[in-house]
């Protein structure tokens, strides 16, 4: 006897993924129509006739994302994720929204939930220590957020660009003397690339480095400024906007306002409590729309993932 075909069947036939395939059978009016002629015509070739327990799964088809962030008050994941819900609720897609609180166990156990619950498609917002080998069989409905790993799709900040953005821009202010306060170097984005950056910049000028790391508060921020201002000190160019608050706030306490305080990711605390201070645009909405039309392309037209770099904004 000649076996069945599925709704599996018909998708890989088609090049498209399963719930794609669902959709042309329920109608809806926002498939593309090319891919909605190609699953068809695959339908009509093979006679297909979807199972009443098929049916009744698709009605009950709840179209939800999992978006599992690291903090819940990172300013610039809740842009990301201010840029992914537009787009997934336009798409007609809800969103559960996990956050992991840094810990590889927590990540772990929100993508097991949703495994569990059959979501569409899931975005991690990513780092270290993460077991990806176990996360393997989900590839073809991930993207990793700010974190490229071999064999998962990814969307990520140009952290080396952004470095370069902002100390060029000084440069063309006539400010060389810029001290560097970062994120210690086992943060791969925020940490390494960001402060390697300043380094490869400082060597390509000829001019000695001047930096110190610590971790992401304000606290951290107000310290390396204290341990880095010298008398000769232009500038100070911070990882992070939370950085850069706390440095602002030590200068601001010595009376330096001779000195220039920039940094990343364009929150508006920064310019709002000090008015002279600088704040790169990652462009962190825009990458959370990237991630979720990447993240749509696989799960709806079966894309193979790809690795994105999404740009920041100019100064």
């Amino acid at each position: 006897m000649e076996k069945k075909l599925t709704i599996l069947d018909i998708a890989s036939l088609s090049g498209v993924g399963k719930s794609t395939v669902s959709r042309v059978l329920n109608q809806d009016p926002k498939v593309n129509p090319e891919t909605r002629a190609r699953v068809e015509a695959v339908i009509a070739q093979h006679s297909f006739v979807p199972s009443k327990s098929a049916r009744a799964m698709r009605s009950q088809s709840q179209r939800v994302i999992g978006i599992v962030v690291s903090r819940l008050d990172s300013s610039s994941e809740n842009q990301a994720v201010r840029g992914m819900l537009e787009t997934f609720y336009a798409c007609g897609y809800d969103a559960v929204l996990m956050e992991s609180k840094f810990s590889p166990a927590k990540v772990s156990e929100h993508l097991a939930v949703l495994s569990r619950r059959g979501v569409d498609g899931i975005i991690l917002f990513a780092f270290n220590d993460l077991d990806y080998d176990t996360m393997a069989p989900l590839t073809d409905k991930l993207v990793l957020m700010a974190r490229e790993r071999p064999g998962f799709s990814s969307v990520c900040y140009d952290d080396e660009g952004a470095v370069r953005a902002v100390l060029a821009h000084l440069k063309e202010r006539g400010i060389d003397e810029v001290a560097y306060l970062g994120v210690e170097r086992t943060d791969l984005t925020t940490g390494l690339r960001r402060h390697q950056a300043y380094l490869d910049y400082c060597k390509e000028q000829g001019r000695s480095p001047n930096a110190a790391l610590g971790d992401l508060s304000l606290q951290s921020g107000y310290r390396l400024a204290a341990n880095l201002l010298t008398p000769a000190t232009q500038a100070l160019v911070c990882a992070s906007d939370t950085l850069a608050i706390g440095a602002a706030k030590y200068l601001q306490e010595q009376g330096r306002t001779d000195v220039l305080v920039s940094g990343l990711g364009s929150n508006p605390m920064l310019t709002f409590l000090f008015a002279n201070a600088l704040s790169l645009d990652f462009g962190y909405k825009d990458a959370g729309i990237l991630a979720a039309r990447q993240l749509l392309g696989q799960i709806e037209e079966a894309k193979a993932p790809k690795a994105t770099i999404a740009p920041c904004q100019p100064l």
